[in-house]
């Protein structure tokens, strides 16, 4: 199936741009990957197609896994780099959505964006995929500090402590520094 030319152009510019902005370590958005692992790989890809459903509307062919760790950079820099709509067009184009980190990053970019609604959403959907994702719970928890929910900010701080094992995360810090009123990102 041939891709999509929209969405190639869109996964190109982002790669390019990647490629030029040097990132450096951000405070704000976590690390470059997943801690103790890569971006979820894609599943495997099967040939078991019956040739008399051709006319059938097929999804969106996900992307190799070198192709996605490649493009999940390049949407992460786009992010860091404040380019949040950009961002959100590049994770999307990655074809995870399913993916707690993409998720993640999508639910962030558009809380940067203000649009509140639609980043809880997405931070649903990633703990809906990963229900111990703490970077979401982190980013979340941001969510509610910034809409004034403290206690339910609180209850995110217990429960990345609960995932982390303590209080020595950056996650588990970073957000109850935001609790405190002494970070914002």
């Amino acid at each position: 199936m041939p891709a999509n030319p929209h969405r190639l152009a869109i996964l190109a510019t982002a790669l390019l741009f990647g490629l030029a902005v040097s990132t450096g370590p951000s405070f704000a958005a976590g690390d470059p990957e997943p801690r103790g692992q890569q971006p979820p790989p894609p599943p495997p890809a099967t040939d078991k197609q019956d040739p008399g459903k051709a006319s059938q509307k097929k999804k969106p062919e996900k992307k190799s896994e070198q192709e996605f760790i490649d493009g999940y950079r390049a949407a992460r820099a786009l992010a860091l780099d404040g380019k949040y709509e950009a961002a959100i067009a590049a994770f999307r184009a990655l074809g995870h959505d399913d993916s707690a980190e993409v998720a993640n990053y999508i639910g962030y970019a558009n809380r940067k964006l203000g649009n509140y609604e639609a980043a809880r959403i997405w931070y649903e959907k990633a703990l809906a995929a990963d229900p111990n994702h703490v970077r979401t719970w982190q980013y979340y928890g941001m969510w509610h500090v910034e809409q004034g929910n403290l206690l339910k900010a609180q209850d995110f701080l217990e429960k990345i402590r609960s995932i982390c094992g303590g209080t020595a995360c950056r996650e588990y810090a970073d957000l109850k520094a935001a609790i405190e009123g002494h970070i914002s990102y």
